[in-house]
């Protein structure tokens, strides 16, 4: 982006994606005019994407404590603690606007990003996982969407050697014209060596380290605090370039690093690059900071002080080290060929200082940058005001299902229920040798050296944020939850990805409060807090005409924990003549269910409900099971119901079952708090603590419902056909 050599004028500011109410809030806590490198940096600090302004005031809402968390939100990624001197750090972010321009790069940075997230506080990652949301298949532009990104986040996580172990990928019309790209990743540190961000110490040095900066990614954070306009591909120069190889030196130059004493803190250059990064040490130092703008190590000539502070350049990071240790650090990062250089020094001052051929180019006060950003408590609608505007069709004309075997085959083949094989063949799963599970409900992957191993999911259906946001938020944290309980692991903690439309609408933010109130609640009833995580707004389009605002998609990724992974537990049938049973509640919920929009392409009814006691109870008791060795196989009921849950598990395995008669608002509704399990012949369950029904038994070749028969192969071939059939095409 061309460099704005001119005075700060009204159109500069705009620009600068800052309203004049902000502008003035500049003028009052510089007490002058800022000048275009400080004018920058405002910009970027206050930022949607950086300062959270629209939603701080809710965040704060959201649980973030227990006995076992160790970090919770406000440090580049989230701690718990995970028993044996251990803890697990992880979190999740947003990729979407620059995945739309440019698919490949948009999603690869992504995971860059989300891995110095992890690293940079201590861990080895262990884990990648995503959660992506794309437009109608027979969108122009949706194959190419899907490409790039698959392959972007498929050629960093396998360059840089983490497995990618679990994800979700859903299609909707809403999704066109703006992509979600969410990635979380996972890493395991000693609990006594977690490093933080907070830089201390008068005098002590200041050191930029990894790759050179250039110009691309500049107003990266601005661009993602905007929704698209027409001129989408004009903003391709804001998406960053990432290098994994790189990426894999950094990772092995820091924790080297930090097996010695010499680190006071550090940060990696994320959103905003050297300016966030610097901001953010400070501030959590309580500190100021000098940078000398000539010392940064530069790969583009020419380059301004403007320019260093705003590129999102990729594989950076920003540390502060005890005096005397630069020589030491040095060795190592040359050692990895990659860049060293001291930059500047902490100061008491509480100000930020650029100084560039011998100037001060910039002098601001942190207090302002940071905590004194803008907050926002923005108009919303009451849940009815939302209701009537969202105008959700009813059921009270609800159908029935007229062929159970045939509705299940179409709903294996379509879009979001489809097999995503040809998505997970192109990541790496098993790199590190310590993955135990991937493609069930959620991915599994043991702690090195140890008995126990990380359960990771990614989940959120947005039909039932749309329709209920309370109910669609609650039901995103109790399904993350059911996810970790179905494979055996003790739910422990949340991260999240929070996206939303714009903002300044009061039905979006309707959506954006209501459905973190049923986050909040959700995670306090389950005890399952929410320990880092990220906002993403402005996710809409005017590219596609008339406004297109994506559907509320607060992404949630589970983390839990398996005290000994022989317990682990998977999906398949294991044997013919075992029995099958249903644990929890059955009602009729075919609102917003995958069946009424696949089979009848409506999307109404009001989301399910959520019994948060009913999602606790039954998730404890389907884990005493797991650990008791009581049940072969279990497999939480989501979309698609218990028909496709039953699909999938006979694929899994390689057995088919038999079940007794059911009628179709049996067979596919999606209500809540339910799990498949499976238990032998000659076992029993006992009624008097556990509540379920037996439905059938495995065995044979085919899934027989009834009156209803469809073959394996018939699924198989189903399930298989979206991604081959569209692909190939």
């Amino acid at each position: 982006m061309a460099i704005i050599e001119s005075a700060i004028t009204p159109e500069v500011v705009e620009q600068h994606g800052l309203s004049p109410e902000e502008y003035e809030r500049v003028l009052h806590a510089l007490g002058r005019e800022p000048n275009l490198v400080e004018l920058g940096i405002f910009s970027v600090m206050w930022s949607e994407h950086c300062s959270y302004k629209s939603s701080r005031l809710h965040l704060k809402k959201l649980p973030t404590e227990a006995p076992w968390v160790i970090c919770g939100p406000g440090e580049n990624a989230g701690v718990i603690d995970i028993g044996d001197g251990q803890a697990a750090i992880f979190k999740m972010e947003s990729h979407n606007h620059p995945s739309y321009i440019e698919p490949y790069q948009g999603a690869a940075t992504g995971v860059g990003g989300i891995l110095r997230d992890v690293f940079t506080m201590g861990a080895r990652p262990v884990a990648n996982a995503n959660a992506l949301r794309f437009g109608r298949p027979d969108h122009p532009k949706m194959k190419h969407l899907v490409k790039g990104v698959v392959a972007g986040i498929g050629g960093y996580g396998n360059c840089v050697g983490v497995p990618t172990v679990c994800g979700e990928t859903n299609f909707h019309p809403a999704y066109d014209g703006n992509i979600l790209v969410n990635a979380m990743t996972v890493g395991v540190a000693d609990a006594d060596k977690i490093f933080y961000s907070a830089a201390t110490g008068l005098g002590n040095p200041i050191v930029y380290v990894g790759s050179k900066t250039g110009r691309d990614g500049i107003h990266g954070a601005t661009m993602a605090s905007a929704d698209f306009g027409e001129d989408a591909e004009a903003k391709r120069p804001t998406v960053q370039v990432g290098d994994p190889f790189t990426e894999k030196l950094l990772i092995e130059a820091c924790l080297e690093l930090m097996a010695t004493d010499a680190i006071v803190a550090i940060q990696d250059m994320g959103a905003a690059g050297l300016t966030s990064s610097s901001v953010e040490m400070a501030t959590n130092g309580k500190a100021g900071i000098r940078l000398d703008m000539n010392k940064v190590p530069c790969r583009e000539e020419g380059m301004t002080p403007y320019e260093m502070m705003l590129s999102e350049s990729q594989e950076r990071m920003l540390m502060v080290l005890k005096p005397g240790k630069e020589p030491m650090a040095e060795a190592i990062f040359r050692k990895w060929e990659l860049d060293f250089a001291v930059i500047g020094e902490v100061t008491d001052t509480r100000h930020m200082v650029l100084e560039f051929d011998g100037e001060v180019v910039c002098d601001i006060p942190l207090g302002p940058l940071a905590a004194d950003a803008p907050e926002y408590d923005r108009p919303y609608l009451s849940k009815g005001e939302y209701q009537a505007w969202a105008k959700v069709g009813s059921l009270d004309d609800a159908p029935q299902s007229e062929d159970i075997g045939a509705e299940l085959l179409k709903l294996l083949a379509s879009p979001n229920l489809a097999s995503k094989r040809w998505i997970a063949e192109q990541y790496d799963s098993q790199v590190g040798a310590d993955t135990l599970q991937t493609g069930g409900d959620a991915g599994v992957v043991r702690v090195h050296g140890t008995r126990k191993a990380l359960a990771i999911s990614t989940d959120c259906n947005p039909r039932y944020v749309f329709a209920n946001p309370y109910e669609g938020g609650k039901q995103a944290i109790a399904e993350a939850f059911r996810n970790l309980c179905a494979v055996g692991a003790r739910p422990l903690a949340v991260t999240n990805c929070l996206n939303f439309a714009n903002p300044q609408r009061p039905e979006i933010m309707s959506q954006f409060v209501h459905a973190l109130e049923g986050m909040g609640d959700a995670c306090r009833a389950l005890d399952f807090p929410i320990v880092s995580g990220n906002v993403s707004l402005y996710n809409e389009s005017k590219a596609t005409g008339g406004g297109s605002a994506i559907l509320p998609t607060p992404a949630i990724g589970g983390v839990g924990i398996i005290d000994d992974y022989a317990t682990m537990m998977t999906m398949g049938f294991k044997a013919e003549g075992e029995n099958i049973a249903i644990i929890g509640p059955n009602y009729p919920a075919m609102g917003q269910s995958m069946w009424l929009r696949e089979i009848h392409g409506r999307e109404d009814g009001d989301a399910p409900g959520v019994d948060l006691a009913d999602e606790r109870l039954n998730g404890e008791i389907v884990r005493k099971l797991i650990a008791d060795g009581k049940v072969t196989a279990v497999h939480d009921i989501s979309d698609g119901g218990l028909a496709v849950a039953l699909a999938e598990m006979a694929m899994a395995g390689g057995i088919g079952a038999s079940i007794d008669a059911m009628t179709g608002d049996f067979a596919f509704n999606e209500s809540q708090a339910r799990y498949v399990v499976t238990y032998r012949a000659d076992g029993d369950l006992d009624r008097s603590q556990v509540p379920f029904e037996k439905i059938g038994t495995v065995g044979g070749d085919r899934l027989t419902i009834g009156e209803s028969t469809v073959t394996l192969s018939e699924m198989r071939e189903a399930h298989q056909s979206f991604f081959r059939d569209w692909m190939e095409a």
